[in-house]
Formats: structure tokens, C-alpha cells, sequence
């Protein structure tokens, strides 16, 4: 019987809901002139510096919001997490993404088993065989060192290390480690991407990473058994065993594949995949590349704020604070989305790596109980390096829509350049439109500054920024390795820190499955159709009428042959 306790029904949410009007009242620009308030809304850990003064709140609205946390039990409920309780209930699992960053002396358990000697004996393992393969000890099917990668996978076997790669790639000491070496990741199911993915690459010296906990992900498996196909055909059956190795938990398909499940690595049920790219899905593939090394310095990171997290006062913890101010945003002021702009083209694949992290947890209509929420959970995520996005969607944010903004930057650049005479360093410039963004959105401009200066009358209107818009900034001290997993983390942890507080499960994700079963049965139409020549039936008369047209171009090659893209 699901229980109808909801956090709406509390009295502090209640009184939040009341708040709002006082909140309303005021703008930023008045609160902004307060400067023992925007003192208080700040925190810092490890040099991580979080200024939230811009967000549309007050001392009094954090200790609202507070109260609301202790409501929702959110200390316990984290604590639940940490000490492996199953969290997850519609799926009967555990929640232990910490473990995969726990140090090796640290006791995690699920289902009473200490947890954390598995994870390390997988990551003593991908040590073991990355250095291996960096080495030039592991040869191809034709004696060649392999050095270069592709890594099969989607959703969160894909966002997640795509995310990491990218912020790892112009590291100084991740690129010197990495010299000479080719990773590369393919997700969609479009023959496009397997295309570009294996693009000037030689099947002699490349290794193919299959990602897959059950080895039974359609698009994932079509993609592998296309990238089968490319070494066969060029180096022969017996290429497999040294070009094809499997992060997966079902031995037995990856054997009946032709992968040697020796060379398969193991990750847990308790991982949700959005939340793997500290396991072997994302550890593999990083320290091929990168070395192991590095990708355990990343871990650390991630392993700092696990610790801040589970540990800090929530007045100064930062995953806290910022999932308290998402819940603000959405629950009360009514704002849907959340623009994630970090400052660092290094941090291009964050906002597409949150976007799944956020929507796929968050995106629910019920409770953790089954019960119909009267709220609305979640938010639309989305966002570009800066200063790109300022070409882009910033006229939006700025006079469109108001959209809450996270704001990242960087003290220390990981490819400093300064050019003689000009005015300030390219990372300088940067940084400028990072500081003054955030403040540009806050104050506005008002009509009467237009006047001042002489703004012709009929584009005063076209001209004003009503402000009042707010953001917060996350400033990091450099971006290591280790960094980024404390970038992660935060977001991981604040994710989950909303989730606990609309009393949700962020660790399921059924709304993906009704696409893919009504997916399986176009599949066999397809099928029926390309092969018995049946016509289309059992679809309503607009997708008939849409699969009927796609059927009647004769497909560029024939049904029952072998082709690979043209690169």
C-alpha cells in the first residue's frame, strides 16, 4: 500500500510556499547591496569556492530551506545511501557509486558483503592490463601494438567517460600520458557514427571496448557486432580474441560473442549506469588512454566530495546547498530549467553528461511510494562552454525566459596563452565575461540608465533588462584530474540531494523502457516487411502510413549482405 505522505503535505513546505511572496517583492539588485548577506551565501571546500548571493533567495529562505531538509530526513537519507541501504526500492538495490571511489580500507556494504575489496580487485585489474596494453606488451592478431580505442556504449556507458575524456585531453600531464594514442567512443545505433568513429583508423592496431552490464543492449550490440565484422574482415576470425575486450557482468554472452571473458571486466547491479563512469565503464577505457595514474587522481577528486558530502554541515556543504537552491527553483519560484555553463571548452561535455545524470534520475511524476505528485520534479538541462553560449541563447536568458544558471570557471588554465600587447591573457578575456555575466543577469538595465545615456526613445523598451534573474558560480582552482571528479561528484550529490527532498527514486529510470518495447516491435515489422514482403499492420494509421513510406524506397543495399561504412 503506497504511503501518501508527501513532503508537500508539511508544514515547512508550506511555509516556503509563503515565503515566496516576500521573495517576490525584492530584486536582486537591492539584495546584492547587502553585503553580510552575500558573505553568508558562500562555501568553500578544498578551494572549490561556491558564490550563491545571486540566487533569488535570503538568509531566511536557506533557513527555510534547511528546515525542509530536516523534514524530508535528508541526513538520514544520505546516510541510507553511504551504508549501501536499498535506496533504489522499485529495483530492490543498493546505491553505491561511492564505493567505486572509496579508498581501499573503507567498508561499503550491500546486502551485508563488504564491497569495496570487488571494486578494487577491478581496478587492480584494469591496472594491471592497462599498463599491459600501454607497454606495447599486448599485440594485435598481427604482432602490431594496439594505440588506439573505441569504446561501444550509450547512455550512461557513453556521457559519462565522453565527459571525462574531453576535460582530460588538454590536462598537460593527462595529454604527455596520453601521446601517441587514439580514444574514441561510439553510441548511436546510426551507421553515421560507427562511420566517424572508426574513421583513419586501422583495424591492426586498434582495440574495440564493448560496454554492456548485460551484453544485450540492442544499439550497443549492433554497434559491437558491426565493429566485429570490421576486424574480421580485415585480420580474420581470430582477431577478435586480441582486439575485443567487454566491461559487462554476463560472461557467458560475452564468450558466445568470441571476447575471452578473461579480458572482460566487471561492474554491479548497485551502479545505476548514469552514475558508472567511476567503474569500469568509464575506468577502462580512460586508463587506456590516459594510464591508470591519472584516472585514480580522478577518483580521489570524486572520493574528496563523497567525504565533504557525507560529512559537512549542510550550511556549508555544496552538493546540499545547491540541491536545496534546484528544489528553490523548480518547486517554488517555478523555474523548469537550468542552463550549465561552464567557462573551459575543456568542460564541453559536462552539460550533455547532466542532462542524462539530472533528467533520467529526476524526471518523475510519482513518489518513491507510487503516489501522484502534486509538484513539479526535475529540470531542463542544458547548456555550452562559455563564451560560445553567449553567441547562442544568451539573448534568451538575458530578455527571454528566466532560466537559473550555473556558472563555472577555472582560476588556472590548462593551456595558458598571452599574447605581447594585448590587454589581458586569452584566459583573462575568458574570465571577464565570467565575472560580469553573472552580474549582468542580477541587476539588468533599467530605463532610466537608458535615458541617462541617451538611449533614443523607441529603443528604451527593446534595450531594458528587467534583471532579477538568478545564477550561482562554482569557481575551481585549476582543472586536474582531480578536479573533475570533484566537479562530478558535486553534480552527483546534488542530483541526489533533490531527489531526496521531493521524496522520489532518482536511481530508477522506467521511463526509457515503454520506447524501446514499442522500438522492438517496429524492429519486427522492419523485418516482416524487408524479408516476407508482409505489408505493415498492428500500428495506428499515422505510423503505418510513415513505416509504409519509409518501406517503399528500396534500401540502399541489399537484405541478407555485408557492407562496413566508406571511411
Amino acid at each position: 500500500m503506497a504511503s501518501s505522505a508527501l513532503i508537500c503535505d508539511t508544514e515547512q513546505w508550506r511555509g516556503l510556499q509563503a515565503h515566496v511572496g516576500a521573495i517576490q517583492k525584492t530584486h536582486l539588485r537591492d539584495l546584492m547591496h547587502d553585503a553580510e548577506r552575500c558573505t553568508a551565501m558562500t562555501a568553500e571546500y578544498e578551494g572549490i569556492f561556491l558564490d550563491y548571493s545571486r540566487q533569488r533567495a535570503t538568509v531566511e529562505t536557506m533557513d527555510k530551506l534547511f528546515k525542509l531538509a530536516e523534514a524530508a530526513n535528508l541526513k538520514e537519507k544520505i546516510e541510507k545511501m553511504f551504508r549501501g541501504d536499498k535506496i533504489n526500492s522499485t529495483e530492490n538495490r543498493s546505491v553505491l557509486h561511492v564505493a567505486l571511489r572509496a579508498p581501499r580500507d573503507e567498508v561499503i556494504k550491500s546486502d551485508g558483503v563488504n564491497v569495496v575489496p570487488e571494486v578494487w580487485g577491478v581496478k587492480d585489474k584494469i591496472k594491471q592490463f592497462s599498463e599491459t596494453f600501454r607497454s606495447g606488451s599486448w599485440v594485435g592478431v598481427t604482432g602490431k601494438a594496439l594505440t588506439n580505442v573505441v569504446s561501444v556504449g550509450i547512455g550512461g556507458s557513453f556521457l559519462g567517460p565522453l565527459f571525462v575524456h574531453a576535460a582530460l585531453q588538454t590536462d598537460p600531464e593527462a595529454a604527455e600520458s596520453a601521446k601517441g594514442r587514439q580514444l574514441r567512443f561510439l553510441a548511436n545505433v546510426d551507421p553515421v557514427d560507427v562511420a566517424r568513429s572508426i574513421k583513419d583508423l586501422d583495424p591492426e592496431t586498434t582495440l574495440v571496448v564493448v560496454v554492456s552490464k548485460t551484453f544485450t543492449t540492442a544499439e550497443t550490440m549492433l554497434n559491437a557486432r558491426t565493429l566485429k565484422e570490421w576486424i574480421v574482415s580485415s585480420l580474420g576470425p581470430d582477431a577478435v580474441a586480441k582486439h575485443m575486450i567487454a566491461v559487462s557482468t554476463n560472461l557467458e554472452l560475452v564468450e558466445k560473442f568470441g571476447i575471452d571473458p578473461k579480458n572482460a571486466f566487471a561492474f554491479w547491479d548497485w551502479v545505476g549506469g548514469r552514475y558508472s563512469v567511476c567503474s569500469a565503464v568509464g575506468v577502462l577505457p580512460l586508463s587506456l588512454q590516459y594510464g591508470f595514474p591519472i584516472v585514480q587522481k580522478f577518483l580521489e577528486g570524486a572520493a574528496s566530495i563523497d567525504k565533504h558530502f557525507r560529512t559537512s554541515a549542510f550550511e556549508k556543504n555544496i552538493p546540499v546547498l545547491l540541491g536545496l537552491l534546484s528544489v528553490w527553483n523548480v518547486s517554488f519560484l517555478g523555474y523548469p530549467a537550468r542552463a550549465i555553463l561552464p567557462y573551459s571548452q575543456a568542460l564541453e561535455k559536462l552539460a550533455p553528461h547532466i542532462q542524462q545524470l539530472s533528467m533520467e534520475s529526476n524526471g518523475k511524476g510519482v513518489s518513491i511510494d507510487g503516489v501522484q505528485l502534486s509538484f513539479e520534479t526535475g529540470e531542463i538541462d542544458f547548456g555550452e562552454p562559455g563564451t560560445n553560449g553567449q553567441h547562442s541563447f544568451y539573448q534568451l536568458i538575458h530578455q527571454g525566459r528566466v532560466i537559473p544558471c550555473d556558472f563555472i570557471g577555472v582560476v588556472k588554465s590548462q593551456q595558458p596563452v598571452y599574447l605581447k600587447g594585448e590587454i589581458v591573457s586569452n584566459h583573462d578575456e575568458l574570465m571577464s565575461n565570467f565575472f560580469a555575466q553573472p552580474d549582468a543577469l542580477a541587476y539588468g538595465k533599467t530605463p532610466e540608465q537608458l535615458h541617462s545615456e541617451k538611449v533614443p526613445e523607441h529603443l528604451i523598451p527593446h534595450k531594458t533588462f528587467q534583471g532579477n534573474r538568478p545564477s550561482l558560480s562554482i569557481l575551481l582552482p585549476s582543472l586536474s584530474a582531480y578536479e573533475i571528479g570533484q566537479l562530478l561528484a558535486i553534480y552527483e550529490h546534488r542530483i541526489a540531494v533533490q531527489g531526496f527532498l521531493w521524496g522520489i527514486n532518482s536511481f530508477d529510470q522506467w521511463g526509457v523502457e515503454l520506447g524501446k518495447s514499442l522500438a522492438s516491435q517496429v524492429r519486427k515489422s522492419l523485418h516482416a516487411s524487408r524479408v516476407e514482403g508482409k505489408p505493415v499492420q498492428g500500428f495506428n494509421s499515422s505510423t503505418a502510413s510513415l513505416l509504409t513510406r519509409y518501406l517503399a524506397v528500396e534500401p540502399s543495399i541489399p537484405f541478407n549482405t555485408t557492407t562496413l561504412p566508406k571511411v
